[in-house]
C-alpha cells in the first residue's frame, strides 16, 4: 500500500500499517506526533496515533490526526475551559468536515473580519522612551541613574492613543500562527493575509514571548468573539523543527489536556451553587515530612474541610508494570485527604464506569464515564448531575453520561 497524501489518522485508533521512507518515519517519531515502529517488511511501519490531534507536514507528506468527537464539540471543550461564561453556547459555527487548523482558520477569518469592519480598536498605552523634548512626565529615578544630572536627553513616560494594543496584538499573533500552520488552505490564507495588512501598524508578540493579556469590556465587545477564538488558536502547539535533513512543521493540540482542563473547570462551575471552595491542582503532600508533593486535579472543600476529590483522565494511565496506576494514585489522594471516596472521570469509550472498594482501607474509588459527543448544554447538565452524585450520595453508584 502506498500512502496517500494526506495520511489521515484518528486519535486513539490502533496501529496502522503504512509505507514510509525511513527519514520520514524517523522525523514523525522524533517530533512526537505519532508512535512509529518498524515491521518485518522493509519500508513498512506501524503508525499509532496518540492523544494529539491536528496536522503535521514533512517532506511533502501531510499527516492529519482527527479527533474522535466533532470539531465543534472539541472547540467548545477548549473554549469553556478558558472562559466558561462566554462559551456556554456553541456560537463558533465550525465546519464539521474540516480538519482542526482549517476549521479554526475558517471561523477566525470570519469573526476577525467582523470585528475589524468598523476599523481597528484603539486604546491608551503607556510608553517609556528616551526623548530630546519633554513629553508626558520625566521618569526622575531613571533620569538620575542614566544621565547623571544632564538635562537632555530625557527619560519620559506618556500615554499614547494607538492601535498597538493587546487586543490587536492577539489577533495578529493568531493570524501569523495560522499562516505558519500546514493544513490551512489557499482560500483562508488569502483572508489571513488581508487581516495581516489591516494589522500592519500592530506589533506582534514574539513566538517565545509571554502572551499578552486582555480583559473583556464594553469598549472591546465587538472584538471578543474573535479574541476568544484567537486564544484557542494560540493555545495549540505550532512548531517547526529539523530532524536530519527534513523539516517537520505542524499544529497540534493534546486531547488529554483539553479533557482535563474542561472537566476541572466544569466541576468548579457546577459546584458554585453549593458554596464551599473549589481548588484546581490542589497542592498537598503524601508524607509527614512534606518531601513528596501530590496534586489532585480537583478538590472541593466545605467549611475548610476537603469533601470531594477528583482526578480527570482522558484515558487510563497504564505505565509498564502499573496497569492500574490511576487507582493507586487516587488511593493516595484519599488517604492524604482523609476521604472515604475518590472519583476518577474518564472520557466515555476509553474506560468503563465502575466502583472499586480497596481492601482493609474502606476507601471506595468510583470511575465515571463522560460522553463528550453530545450538545454543550447536555454536557454541562451532565456535569451538574455528576456533582450531585458526588455530594449527595455517600456511596455513589458509577455514573455513565448519556
Amino acid at each position: 500500500m502506498v500512502v496517500a497524501n494526506p495520511l489521515i489518522l484518528r486519535e486513539g485508533d490502533p496501529p496502522r500499517l503504512v509505507e514510509l521512507r525511513r527519514p520520514v518515519a524517523d522525523a514523525l517519531a522524533a517530533a512526537g506526533v505519532v508512535q512509529v515502529a518498524l515491521t518485518d517488511r522493509p519500508g513498512w511501519w506501524e503508525v499509532t496515533p496518540g492523544t494529539q490531534i491536528g496536522v503535521v507536514s514533512v517532506a511533502g507528506l501531510q499527516v492529519v490526526i482527527e479527533p474522535k468527537i466533532d470539531i465543534s464539540r472539541l472547540v467548545f471543550l477548549m473554549g469553556y475551559a478558558r472562559r466558561p461564561d462566554f462559551w456556554c453556547d456553541n456560537w463558533a459555527q465550525l465546519d464539521a468536515d474540516a480538519d482542526l487548523p482549517e476549521a479554526l482558520a475558517d471561523a477566525f477569518v470570519r469573526l476577525a473580519k467582523r470585528a475589524l469592519e468598523q476599523g481597528l480598536l484603539k486604546g491608551y498605552v503607556t510608553v517609556d522612551e528616551t526623548s530630546a523634548v519633554l513629553r508626558g512626565r520625566v521618569r526622575e529615578a531613571d533620569q538620575l541613574r542614566r544621565r547623571w544630572g544632564r538635562s537632555i536627553p530625557l527619560e519620559v513616560r506618556y500615554d499614547e492613543f494607538t492601535v498597538d494594543i493587546a487586543e490587536n496584538q492577539v489577533l495578529l499573533a493568531a493570524v501569523k500562527q495560522l499562516l505558519r500552520t500546514p493544513g490551512v488552505g489557499v482560500r483562508h490564507r488569502a483572508g489571513l493575509q488581508r487581516l495581516r495588512l489591516q494589522l500592519a501598524d500592530v506589533t506582534a508578540p514574539g513566538r517565545d514571548c509571554a502572551r499578552v493579556s486582555w480583559v473583556a469590556s464594553r469598549l472591546n465587545a465587538r472584538y471578543v468573539p474573535a479574541l476568544e477564538l484567537a486564544e484557542l488558536v494560540l493555545a495549540g502547539r505550532s512548531f517547526e523543527q529539523r530532524v536530519g535533513d527534513l523539516v517537520v512543521s505542524g499544529y497540534l493540540v493534546n486531547m488529554a489536556t483539553i479533557f482535563e482542563d474542561f472537566v476541572t473547570v466544569a466541576l468548579r462551575e457546577a459546584f458554585k451553587p453549593l458554596g464551599g471552595r473549589s481548588r484546581l491542582q490542589y497542592r498537598t503532600h503524601l508524607d509527614e515530612a512534606e518531601a513528596v508533593p501530590v496534586r489532585p486535579d480537583f478538590v472541593w472543600s466545605d467549611a475548610g474541610v476537603p469533601r470531594v476529590v477528583v482526578d480527570a483522565k482522558y484515558k487510563a494511565e497504564k505505565p509498564s508494570g502499573f496497569p492500574q496506576a490511576d487507582l493507586y494514585q487516587m488511593l493516595a489522594y484519599c488517604t492524604v485527604l482523609g476521604l472515604p471516596i475518590g472519583h476518577l472521570v474518564y472520557a466515555k469509550g476509553n474506560e468503563d464506569a465502575r466502583a472499586h472498594v480497596v481492601r482493609r482501607s474502606g476507601v471506595r474509588i468510583v470511575t465515571h464515564a463522560l460522553d463528550l459527543d453530545v450538545e454543550p448544554a447536555e454536557l454541562l447538565a451532565t456535569m451538574s448531575e455528576l456533582v450531585d452524585a458526588m455530594v449527595l450520595s455517600t456511596e455513589p453508584e458509577p455514573f455513565v453520561a448519556g
